[in-house]
């Protein structure tokens, strides 16, 4: 039985899985628009309004999981007819207005929104309100409320506003594809586009005589996601599905630790790089900052840059919970890196469209990394590695100040622009967790960071040296 937190995931799961099943026999362009059917068959609506709206709005998920418009590179996008089903939002006046005497709300408004109805209990002219919230804070009885909806609560660069249809619309300028949005939206009217077909047209080139090698770079919070089986059988499954060799971004991890230490001891302060959302949003935010995120790639960059210099000719393809990383291999500096990205929801569909009895399979080894490397996958993590790293080679201490959530991180990044942080390495992670928390998970939830531990605990090197030093052995 799979296992999904919603049933958003689980239909965005089931138009993966039908978009990769006709995609490895050469027949989807034949039957992409039967799939809407397949999801939504007869003739009573199960999700929406009437069975049309409902296959047109499974017709969208179907396109942006081929890809979508191959001219917009934007990885978190809006399904327009999906989304009007949440109300405007803003503030209102709840039933636990007494009508007081003392109209501090009105007294509060400058834009003169506030009025009373005969009852002598408060009213909000939306077409005066600017929602500047003063109403709310005077309120002695809490009265009113901000009604957000779900993607703009869940938004915390506040990339997210209303259009003029009431759909949801995102400032790109302000995006950093964390995926939140997509992961909170009740009608899944938020998603992020897909590169599955790419992946799967990697594997079939590589099966049918181009002869290069395909990577699966895992990334080490796929601990505790698949519930149903053993680690050992899903990196089975993932070498069935046409993959050669499925090796441990945690291995990367260490390496991006082992780099980070040193240049931090170069730079004496220094933002982390293994987060494509917060290094995005300081980019974005505090671009007086930029110069000192660390030059290090993300672990990913890293393991596929070493796979990348022994063979020049294989492919990597990065599986993990992050939709951010599908922004991350699209920048020069993961140029021939990072061939392609699978969220740990492509990749189950991507199992199942194969139709792979994961539970009989037997158990591959995964064994490449330290257990700080693999720590990576959860707040702290990065934190850990880099001070280890530093203490294995000798350096100065590392005074790390570790940033769960965006929240968090833009409180640090304000004390750093000011010279008053107390720390010279900011670990920055958008998901709040870390990686565990992210978008493209199977699950979410603390279970995840326990798991993570545990992966920690049965790694097969004690250090990071050790660990950098046998990747010689992958082969």
């Amino acid at each position: 039985m799979r296992k999904f937190d919603t049933k958003v995931q689980l239909i965005k799961y089931r138009v993966l899985r039908e978009v990769a099943r006709l995609s490895w026999t050469d027949s989807l362009l034949e039957n992409v628009t039967e799939i809407p059917k397949l999801i939504s068959p007869g003739k009573i609506p199960t999700m929406r309004c009437c069975i049309y709206k409902e296959r047109a709005i499974l017709g969208e998920r179907v396109r942006l999981a081929i890809g979508g418009n191959r001219f917009n590179k934007r990885v978190i996008q809006v399904i327009g007819i999906a989304c009007e089903d949440c109300p405007a939002g803003g503030y209102e006046v709840t039933s636990a207005c007494r009508g007081c005497l003392a109209h501090r709300c009105e007294e509060a408004c400058r834009m003169k929104a506030i009025t009373f109805g005969h009852d002598q209990k408060a009213y909000i002219d939306k077409s005066k309100c600017v929602e500047c919230g003063q109403c709310a804070k005077a309120c002695p009885y809490t009265a009113i409320h901000n009604f957000k909806r779900p993607c703009e609560q869940s938004c915390k660069v506040k990339a997210i506003s209303m259009g003029k249809e009431k759909e949801a619309v995102i400032d790109y300028e302000k995006c950093i594809a964390c995926g939140a949005c997509v992961y909170t939206c009740p009608f899944g009217a938020i998603t992020d586009r897909s590169y599955i077909l790419d992946v799967i047209d990697l594997l079939l080139k590589s099966g049918n005589g181009e002869r290069y090698k395909v990577y699966a770079l895992v990334a080490p919070s796929i601990a505790g996601q698949f519930s149903y089986a053993k680690l050992g059988q899903i990196i089975t499954a993932i070498k069935r599905l046409g993959f050669s060799e499925a090796v441990e971004v945690a291995l990367g991890a260490d390496m991006a630790a082992q780099r980070e230490a040193e240049e931090l001891a170069e730079k004496e302060f220094l933002t982390s790089s293994c987060c494509p959302a917060f290094v995005s949003y300081v980019e974005k935010n505090f671009p007086q900052l930029a110069p000192h995120i660390s030059k290090t790639l993300s672990p990913a960059g890293m393991i596929a840059k070493f796979l990348k210099e022994r063979d020049g000719t294989c492919k990597t393809v990065f599986i993990g919970p992050c939709t951010a990383k599908k922004t991350e291999f699209q920048r020069a500096e993961y140029a021939g890196l990072i061939d392609s990205v699978l969220t740990f929801e492509e990749l189950q569909a991507l199992i199942d469209s194969k139709d792979l009895d994961v539970g009989a399979l037997g158990e591959s080894e995964f064994a490449n990394a330290s257990p700080y490397g693999r720590r990576f996958a959860r707040s702290g993590g990065v934190a850990e590695a880099v001070s280890r790293a530093a203490e294995e080679a000798g350096s100065e201490a590392v005074r790390p100040v570790v940033c769960n959530g965006i929240e968090e991180c833009r409180a640090a990044l304000l004390r750093a622009g000011k010279g008053v942080l107390n720390g010279n390495f900011i670990e920055g992670m958008a998901c709040v967790g870390g990686c565990v928390g992210g978008a493209g998970c199977l699950r979410h939830g603390d279970a995840n960071r326990s798991e993570v531990e545990a992966h920690g605990r049965e790694a097969a090197f004690s250090t990071i040296a050790e660990a950098v030093a046998g990747a010689q052995k992958i082969e």
